[in-house]
């Protein structure tokens, strides 16, 4: 087992180095570009045993939530997708430059309604996203990457339950609505809340979370519930009134899941419905706390991508998540994908270089220079709280500032030591499509 003493090696010589646990679908704990800087647990051993009683038999290198192991991917599903799910990333990104053919723009286009793709691209997603949003969170750093497999939420026996339910006052049925939502959202974040116990436990200074519910997803779900119990179709203003109901109710019960581990920093990708989390909301993106910041996407540092999602209130900084370069399983294999999903954990690698400078530092003070640092964009104004787009240089500088003065002022030092980031001013498409999501959402 070659590649687990390189990775026992690479924590020894790393004894400042941030952890960031990459709460996800899992990640390739082989793969050439995580070994080096794999995070292992010294105090566990796979022996069937909990070494170190934290209630995880063999948590080695994380935990597998969906199946309650330490075995944080299969790789029963390596060689078994067509290469059609990595070229149609690679026609998205042409199309993103503006160079896909015609043909190409067909094919994808073909692909895109045909059902039996969509659901090996489903599959695809979900095995490929942890260990691609875990590159960009290790990239060029120390930072040692936590794998945390997540496990869906089951919705059947709630709806079940509104079928009997048909009888009462329309008020009624807005209240018992509401019940429900708040059940489901309590299901989930207990579920997330055992996630950031667990991370806590082994110190994790940041969390990456390119994961959620957003509005369009929760939708599915709440128009649902809403034509069993009221007996008809949503309206639009109805529709809005169920989805808000339980995004408010996982943001309400998503307080208790930041607030179990709150040295750590998590970092939530903002979603990719190009809506603002403002009015409609997205969870977790849409909790608010000390130890949370939210992230959009960009093109490099040249305009924000019309797929993310954005807000001056719930989303806090912007991050490049377009045409990012990654790993995915199997030795040698990368691809560039799209999304705030990328954006998070280039956002996540930086908090974690932040750390590495000056590990006294808290997750707020973190987030305050994060959000202190950034290249001011006139086109970031009205989209994110911080006006910006991260600045992984001028951020380093005031976390090692921090050690001899208050971070505010090292903020304001750091700003007159580093310049902005050059843009390059490439020459791309700005009104591409929204990508097919590789966010997992919970699955209700």
């Amino acid at each position: 087992m070659k590649w687990i003493s390189l990775a026992i090696l690479a924590s020894a010589f790393s004894v400042n180095a941030a952890t960031i646990a990459v709460i996800d679908s899992g990640l390739d704990y082989k793969h050439e570009m995580i070994v080096p800087n794999l995070w292992t647990n010294i105090n566990e051993v796979f022996d069937r045993r909990d070494n170190d009683g934290n209630g995880y038999q063999d948590d080695v290198h994380g935990w597998n939530f969906a199946e309650q192991n330490g075995q944080i991917i299969d790789y029963s599903y390596l060689g078994t997708f067509s290469g059609d799910c990595s070229k149609y990333f690679d026609i998205q990104g042409k199309r993103f430059l503006g160079q896909a053919t015609e043909e190409e723009i067909a094919w994808m286009k073909a692909k895109a309604t045909d059902a039996n793709f969509a659901k090996e691209m489903g599959k695809f997603g979900n095995f490929v996203h942890g260990t691609h949003v875990a590159g960009i969170t290790i990239r060029d750093s120390k930072s040692q990457a936590m794998g945390i497999k997540l496990i869906p939420t089951e919705i059947k026996p709630f709806m079940d339950r509104l079928r009997g339910m048909k009888s009462v006052e329309v008020a009624d049925r807005w209240e018992i609505l509401a019940g429900l939502f708040d059940q489901l959202a309590v299901a989930q974040m207990t579920q997330l809340t055992d996630i950031a116990r667990m991370i806590a436990f082994h110190q994790a200074d940041v969390a990456n979370g390119s994961f959620g519910t957003g509005f369009n997803q929760v939708k599915l779900i709440t128009d649902t519930a809403f034509r069993i119990l009221f007996l008809k179709k949503p309206d639009a203003d109805e529709s809005k009134k169920a989805a808000g109901l339980f995004i408010s109710a996982l943001v309400k019960h998503g307080q208790g899941f930041v607030g179990s581990a709150p040295s750590t920093l998590f970092v939530f990708a903002a979603g990719n419905d190009g809506l603002s989390n403002d009015e409609f909301g997205t969870s977790p993106a849409n909790i608010k706390a000390d130890n949370v910041i939210t992230v959009g996407a960009t093109y490099k540092n040249e305009f924000f991508a019309p797929f993310s999602n954005f807000g001056t209130k719930m989303v806090d900084i912007a991050a490049p998540g377009m045409l990012i370069d990654s790993a995915i399983p199997g030795a040698g294999n990368y691809l560039k994908v799209s999304g705030t999903s990328q954006a998070a954990p280039y956002v996540a690698n930086v908090a974690g270089v932040v750390k590495d400078s000056n590990p006294a530092l808290s997750p707020l003070e973190v987030r305050k220079i994060l959000m202190g640092t950034v290249d001011l964009k006139a086109f970031l104004a009205e989209k994110v709280m911080a006006g910006g787009i991260v600045n992984p240089e001028r951020a380093r500088t005031a976390a090692e500032l921090t050690k001899t003065m208050s971070v505010g002022e090292a903020i304001s030092r750091s700003r007159t030591m580093v310049r902005d980031m050059v843009s390059s001013q490439s020459q791309v498409n700005k009104n591409v499509v929204t990508p097919i999501p590789l966010t997992p959402n919970f699955n209700f």
